[in-house]
């Protein structure tokens, strides 16, 4: 690993902005000790090591020595597409080992041939717009090579009818399709299978973990080992595919394919017509049972009664609904017996389109999944609704994938590397452990090249009325407004909710002379585009910024985050984990809420500084900080930065003698 990272190195050869990162060579001899030993391995890597390289080279190695392949698993798409178009064609180029490298996606990115060619006659473009994108995407179809959605960039980003056309499983006819041979999906397999370094997304890495050893196979290549980077965000990933799910959406697709069946026999026609029928009816009904009441947008939790079907609607994780059960058990149990119509007429046809096959399958699972949802009987889960638009989705989800997770992955695969930038919590990794179920491995803190002392400065006001008080935005506003004229704009305010966002743009866009940017206003690419290109911008934003996002110089000088982000208590699954810890005779607050907002927190925070020559102040208005026990568990979690809680102290982080700067401290150090 020194040959390749060292100052002497072939890196530093080859690359014009080589920087010597002990950190760096440290992390990757043991992720090399890892393959060679195999053992598990989780490390914490800060802004600034070079992980992404820390982590290939030894991939890279033990791929080409043992001819086993390594997968590497990422929670972004900009991060699979910096591993595939940066750091990737760079070793291959200056290592001496030659090696072949290719991209996963989920199935829905790429295109289906099959489904393209019987779109043309089949009604699922709406207006002139999608009858010329249609023309376009079909075109597109005959010339690439990969299939993949991305390639489509002058076409809107949602496109209506690309769920028509996508290669989902569901509507997969497999070896029976005529375009099998060309299949984008084919294609993209075999270029796996003659890959020693795999790059997927942790969607469609779980996705396949729960699908292996499973009636319908796997999705992956096998694999020796895995890389898991983003890996803190693993738990809420594998909670979504280990559980199940039924929506609207998939009963409306699962009839117009129906329809789109040729039926040579008139009566079967007419009895999977009449079928349909009743399908609609009685999902109509049971839908609209979800709808009454709260007609909100969002996630709710669903109690389970005594009768096996009485599923009911909780307008918050602890209160019972006032919907009437027996609407949903009705409605219910017509849906079930009209789905089971359809798979016994769908069984008896005879010679059967090769469609029907699969709806068939399709039809069986529904009935499946809807079944273990309306029992509810499975402890281990819990059982929610989430409004989304038109959609209405009912879902399952495990409380705890610790036993999922040591099963199917730690327990089958012999090398597993965690890493991100945000693992430990109070300087140790026990919350992550105990959430994924990594009883055994090797564990380190890879620690960055970034000087936080001379480089940020963390700002904490000195008087800030409780976050849930009515004062609070106000003060909340006043802060964010002299923080932005101290360091001239440059600046993401990042909330903890889309309410608390709007509501401080309100109030400090027209105080300050700085141009504000809001997240919704457009896309996030193109918000992150005009942000970079707009001097002294002020982007207002939640969550989705927190993480992945990369800018670079002095355009962001600053990050303010509101209040700290412990989970929503009222979030189904966020209520049901903490009820779990606290059956079990823990604090669900010190073990996960704390631990949870913490790693949060760093992401935020890790948004400042990129490089070694960022300079920028960190801002956090919660007075939490300093006045609970735990707020010095928060402090002892950042970056060793400066601390200060006079505002006219900022402008000075910008200075070129940072030496020189006298802060004073008060309450809190580090």
């Amino acid at each position: 690993m020194e040959d390749i990272f060292g100052p002497n190195g072939l890196i530093a050869k080859a690359h014009p902005e080589y920087e010597h990162r002990p950190g760096q060579i440290e992390m990757a001899a043991a992720v090399l000790r890892a393959f060679e030993q195999k053992h598990h391995l989780i490390v914490e890597a800060g802004t600034g090591t070079g992980k992404t390289l820390a982590y290939l080279v030894p991939a890279i190695a033990a791929a080409c020595g043992s001819g086993a392949r390594v997968v590497i698993s990422t929670g972004t798409k900009n991060l699979q597409e910096q591993l595939m178009d940066k750091d990737i064609p760079f070793l291959q180029e200056i290592l001496p080992a030659k090696f072949r490298a290719a991209v996963m996606k989920g199935r829905n990115n790429y295109a289906c041939l099959h489904r393209i060619k019987r779109a043309e006659s089949m009604p699922v473009l709406e207006g002139l717009d999608q009858i010329d994108q249609f023309d376009e995407v079909f075109r597109w179809a005959t010339q690439t090579e990969k299939g993949d959605r991305a390639e489509l960039s002058s076409l809107p980003e949602h496109l209506p009818f690309w769920r028509h056309i996508d290669a989902r499983s569901d509507t997969c006819l497999g070896q029976k399709c005529p375009d099998y041979d060309a299949c984008f999906i084919t294609r993209m397999r075999q270029r796996a299978l003659d890959a020693d370094i795999i790059v997927v997304n942790h969607h469609l890495f779980f996705a396949d973990l729960a699908l292996r050893n499973g009636a319908y196979g796997a999705v992956l290549p096998d694999y020796a080992a895995v890389i898991l980077d983003e890996a803190h965000q693993i738990e809420d990933v594998a909670s979504e595919y280990f559980g199940v799910q039924i929506s609207n959406y998939q009963i409306d697709d699962l009839l117009r394919d129906v329809s789109y069946l040729r039926i040579e026999d008139r009566e079967a026609e007419k009895e999977l017509s009449r079928v349909s029928v009743r399908i609609q009816r009685f999902a109509d009904l049971f839908w609209i049972s979800f709808r009454e009441g709260r007609g909100l947008e969002g996630r709710f939790a669903l109690t389970a009664g005594v009768s096996p079907t009485n599923l009911s609607l909780s307008n918050n994780a602890n209160e019972a609904s006032t919907i009437p059960s027996n609407a949903q058990t009705d409605s219910y149990d017509a849906l079930d017996k009209a789905l089971h119509r359809l798979e016994t007429a769908l069984d008896i046809l005879k010679d059967a389109p090769a469609d029907a096959e699969n709806i068939l399958r399709r039809t069986r699972q529904l009935r499946f999944d809807l079944n273990f949802l309306a029992k509810a009987e499975d402890k281990r889960f819990v059982y929610w609704l989430e409004r989304r638009g038109r959609g209405v989705f009912l879902r399952a989800s495990p409380i705890d994938v610790s036993a999922f997770l040591q099963d199917k992955l730690f327990e089958k695969v012999p090398t597993v590397v965690l890493t991100s930038a945000t693992l430990s919590s109070a300087g140790n990794f026990r919350f992550i452990r105990e959430r994924l179920g990594l009883d055994e491995g090797e564990e380190m803190i890879a620690e960055s090249i970034f000087n936080f002392e001379s480089q940020a400065v963390l700002y904490l006001p000195p008087q800030m009325p409780d976050p849930r008080s009515p004062q609070w935005a106000q003060a909340a506003a006043a802060e964010v407004i002299k923080i932005i004229k101290a360091t001239e704009g440059r600046a993401f305010v990042l909330s903890t909710s889309f309410a608390g966002m709007n509501e401080l743009f309100e109030r400090v866009a027209s105080q300050i002379d700085y141009p504000c940017l809001v997240q919704g206003s457009s896309a996030k690419g193109a918000l992150l585009k005009k942000f970079r290109a707009t001097p002294n911008a002020v982007l207002f934003a939640t969550s989705s910024f927190w993480q992945g996002v990369d800018v670079r110089g002095e355009q962001l000088s600053c990050v303010i985050i509101d209040k700290l982000p412990f989970a929503v208590p009222s979030d189904p699954i966020v209520a049901a984990r903490q009820r779990h810890i606290d059956e079990q005779g823990g604090s669900s607050f010190y073990e996960y809420s704390v631990p949870q907002a913490i790693i949060s927190l760093k992401q935020g925070l890790g948004r400042l500084i990129r490089s070694t020559t960022d300079r920028g102040v960190l801002a956090v208005l919660d007075p939490r900080l300093r006045t609970k026990m735990y707020g010095q568990t928060f402090l002892q979690s950042l970056p060793p930065c400066r601390i200060t809680s006079q505002v006219e102290e900022l402008r000075r982080v910008f200075e070129t003698e940072v030496s020189s700067f006298k802060f004073q401290v008060s309450g809190s150090s580090q």
